[in-house]
């Protein structure tokens, strides 16, 4: 019996040095990551560097500013997130509250799962031979005479955007699912004693509690899109300038931006860095920089929020 409790005794002071030492690795991985990245990148980092476009070759020793790859990850961002939050929102809340136990509940599950484990690439090339039909060209521009048809150029920042958003769907879709699962039962019972529809317990009872979950799913789904390089390479194309209509900064100029193709800070790196095309370590690090701040000040907005939607429910 004394050896039992001993056992036990040691089992549990193992598990939990185990417990602290992971933390710690996970930790110190982060931290390297970034200072390493700071170390040799906030060099690069300057005024003229954010606001100027890159040149036109980035294999050059002056790769220019990041500007339009800037740009083209917070556009891609807005539209993958604006696509696939409807969709997740809507096929988390039938998973949680409509499905009953059955063949289609388990095909939409088995789907989301399949979905979520296909490499970013598959799902690129996929989007290739559907946004290169002509019905789908006012995605982008016409090609004319490419295999003897008409067929649309199937590269730009509405193309890149939507299959971004097929991308992080099952991610966004599983993230909210469980944030609505999350939700006590009393608070969905109560709504329902007080004569509420299911409809209105979702929405005004079910959605607001599941608010903070929800923040994260979105959040999570912006990080996959800012982080991402085979599906920018393959659906946006490997322009480090805007595109289109010039300049396209100009109102009567966005959806022609839209339409035609740009570059990512993800690109933009792969350029620049010797891993890729370029031969700029110093400029590819000061882009990663940038990046993994954009990140990081992702992850603080959820926080921050997620704190406040605390704070507010105590009151």
């Amino acid at each position: 019996m004394m050896n039992k409790i001993k056992n036990n005794a040691v089992y549990s002071e193992l598990g939990y040095v185990y417990s602290w030492l992971s933390a710690g690795i996970v930790v110190s991985a982060c931290l390297l990551i970034i200072i390493d990245i700071v170390y040799l990148g906030h060099c690069a980092i300057s005024l003229d560097f954010l606001i100027k476009e890159p040149n036109a070759s980035a294999i050059n020793t002056e790769a220019g500013g990041i500007l339009t790859p800037m740009i083209g990850t917070i556009m891609l961002t807005i539209i993958g997130t604006v696509v696939a939050f409807p969709f997740s929102l809507a096929t988390a809340i039938y998973l949680c509250f409509y499905s009953k136990k059955g063949m289609l509940t388990k095909a939409v599950e088995f789907a989301i799962d399949v979905l979520a484990g296909v490499p970013t690439i598959v799902v690129a090339l996929f989007a290739l031979t559907i946004f290169t039909r002509p019905e789908f060209s006012f995605l982008s521009t016409m090609v004319d005479g490419v295999e003897g048809s008409s067929r649309a150029y199937g590269k730009s920042f509405l193309v890149c955007g939507i299959v971004m958003a097929i991308m992080i769907l099952p991610f966004v879709i599983k993230s909210m699912q469980e944030a609505l699962k999350a939700v006590p039962e009393s608070y969905i019972e109560g709504s329902y004693a007080l004569g509420a529809t299911k409809w209105q317990t979702i929405v005004k009872i079910a959605m607001r509690a599941a608010t903070d979950g929800l923040a994260t799913g979105v959040i999570l789904g912006m990080g996959r899109i800012i982080g991402d390089t085979a599906i920018v390479w393959l659906t946006l194309g490997g322009t480090l300038r805007m595109t289109g209509n010039q300049p396209w900064y100009e109102p009567q100029n966005w959806l022609s931006a839209l339409q035609n193709t740009g570059s990512t800070l993800t690109t933009y790196i792969y350029y620049t860095s010797p891993a890729g095309e370029g031969n700029n370590y110093t400029v590819a690090f000061g882009a990663s920089l940038i990046l993994i701040l954009i990140i990081i000040l992702l992850n603080a907005i959820t926080m921050g929020f997620n704190f406040v939607s605390k704070e507010m429910g105590k009151k």
